[in-house]
């Protein structure tokens, strides 16, 4: 089977099937080829249904995680995006395709580089990547009309929900003992609206405002 036809039932099958029908989430993620983010040793399994080893002990999501936090936060393609855990860079692309703008941290400097290559192989020009401690965003560009989590915090971090816009969206894997829970944050003036998504399975968020190293 082609990459195109794999894509075209991973659209069908894993997202669809499974509750993503924001269109615009499943045309980006139609539109972007998930095998260019991957090694080349793994590329065949570009479109299971699984995450899939990077490097640096870190993880490319499963393709419904990506749809589902992408759904979540209801981008409409206006928005100035704050993504933590650039990994691959994959999510990145298909956030970029849903908003003005994403600023994506991730704190290897390898992984980094390695999106940002992949990222320009694709022409994807509305991404910047910042090595950092994503626990604690990128305060210099907030605030952010939504912001979305690549891994697992013990709970919402402060510095994160403080660099929501008004009315802005959080997504963050909250982690538990038998499951992360993904989890919705909706900023509205000082109030926080709290939505449980459904479990999950994360590596965990390192930083001053995640686990310990």
């Amino acid at each position: 089977m082609s990459f195109a036809a794999a894509r075209r039932r991973m659209i069908e099958r894993q997202l669809r099937q499974r509750g993503i029908g924001d269109e615009r989430v499943l045309a980006a993620m139609g539109e972007v080829p998930r095998e260019a983010f991957l090694p080349e040793a793994l590329r065949e399994r570009a479109y299971e249904d699984s995450a899939l080893p990077i490097g640096e002990e870190q993880t490319i999501s499963q393709p419904w995680i990506v749809a589902a936090i992408c759904q979540a936060l209801e981008l409409d393609g206006s928005e100035l995006v704050l993504e933590v855990g650039t990994g691959s860079g994959y999510s990145a692309a298909v956030l970029a395709r849903l908003a003005a703008h994403v600023v994506s941290i991730e704190r290897h400097q390898s992984l980094s580089r390695e999106a940002a290559d992949a990222l320009a192989t694709l022409g994807v020009r509305n991404v910047e990547i910042v090595v950092g401690d994503g626990s604690l965003g990128v305060r210099e560009r907030a605030p952010f009309d939504a912001i979305a989590v690549h891994a697992a915090a013990p709970a919402p971090p402060p510095a994160l929900v403080d660099q929501l816009a008004d009315g802005g969206r959080l997504v963050v894997p909250i982690s538990g003992e038998e499951a992360d829970v993904l989890t919705l944050l909706r900023r509205t003036g000082d109030r926080v609206e709290t939505k449980n998504l459904g479990p999950c399975r994360f590596v965990p968020l390192i930083g001053e405002e995640g686990f310990d190293g």
